[in-house]
């Protein structure tokens, strides 16, 4: 596909839209929050911690005219959290349109998620699989269409993924465990949208990365770490390479909105290596289209989360 000049301003309307963001409060999740918020959608902030949620609420009203958000808490490295936030939702809620799967830490040591996960592969892919299973139903039921939009990266070309091995037990490498994550959200997000075309389902599954966007997830693993050496590096190499927050935002906005996309794309930056630039619809790794690797991960996936999508059910719209 050719490169595009899409900006902002080209997003459709979103009025009477609902949309949950996870990781809404900072980087490009915030970034999304205002773009949707302008354009008239209700958004969704589902984010871990409270407080911060709330400031990026103000902030974001400080912003944007009379913007329609709520914050509800969502810790996607705890399932118990996952299934609490998914019941707030349908209780306060009615249709959901847009789900974009965003939040995300990247390159910290092994840590394990309160259900005793690898932490990366734990909330980049374990729990957006767990929220998306939950919510699909939300997603059928929304009359019109709706749209499942997962956040990768382009590092998941280093990704290798061994299903007897997803945690990173006999060999953890943070930056080896970031790509397997990521290229776990591109397995899913293609398989999500291969089974929803089988359902006749009105939904559409999409992939997208940001590019090198400046956001503060390249700091978390460093202070982590203990590294000011790291942390002080990242933060140079945002100030001289990275895109903004609001420019690497505009790929996972084109997947959630452009009338072209039809599901099982993978949208990125248009410019030099894909680092940055306006969205196109790019090719992704040759792995991250293996289906028998796809279906071994969804399975795998399943059985860890206990969540099972009903894709089945002739009842829905």
């Amino acid at each position: 596909m050719n490169s595009t000049s899409w900006s902002i301003s080209e997003m459709p309307d979103q009025s009477g839209r609902t949309v949950v963001i996870t990781g809404a409060n900072s980087g490009l999740g915030f970034e999304a929050t205002k773009a949707f918020a302008r354009k008239g959608a209700h958004v969704v902030m589902a984010c871990r911690d409270l407080d911060r949620a709330r400031s990026a609420r103000d902030d974001v009203a400080s912003s944007v005219d009379d913007p329609s958000l709520s914050v509800l808490e969502l810790d996607l490295a705890d399932l118990k959290s996952i299934r609490s936030f998914v019941d707030a939702f349908e209780e306060t809620h009615g249709e959901l349109h847009v789900l974009c799967n965003n939040a995300g830490i990247m390159a910290i040591p092994r840590r394990e998620t309160a259900d005793g996960f690898e932490m990366q592969f734990g909330v980049n892919h374990l729990g957006h699989f767990a929220l998306t299973g939950l919510l699909v139903d939300s997603l059928r039921e929304t009359a019109g269409e709706s749209r499942i939009v997962t956040q990768s990266s382009g590092l998941h070309e280093n990704g290798e993924i061994d299903v007897s091995d997803l945690h990173g037990e006999e060999d953890y490498d943070k930056w080896d465990a970031y790509a397997r994550s990521k290229l776990a959200n591109l397995l899913f997000a293609y398989e999500l949208d291969r089974r929803l075309r089988a359902a006749d389902a009105s939904v559409k599954s999409v992939g997208c990365h940001p590019g090198y966007a400046d956001t503060d997830l390249q700091f978390r693993g460093p202070e982590m770490a203990g590294s000011r050496l790291r942390l002080w590096g990242m933060k140079l190499a945002n100030q001289l390479i990275a895109q903004s927050a609001e420019r690497g935002a505009l790929p996972m906005l084109y997947a959630a909105t452009a009338p072209d996309i039809v599901g099982g794309e993978y949208v990125g930056p248009d410019g030099f290596r894909n680092l940055r630039g306006a969205p196109e619809i790019h090719a992704s790794s040759e792995r991250s289209y293996n289906e028998t690797l796809a279906g071994q991960l969804w399975d795998a996936s399943e059985d860890l989360t206990g969540v099972s999508f009903d894709l089945d059910d002739s009842n829905h719209v």
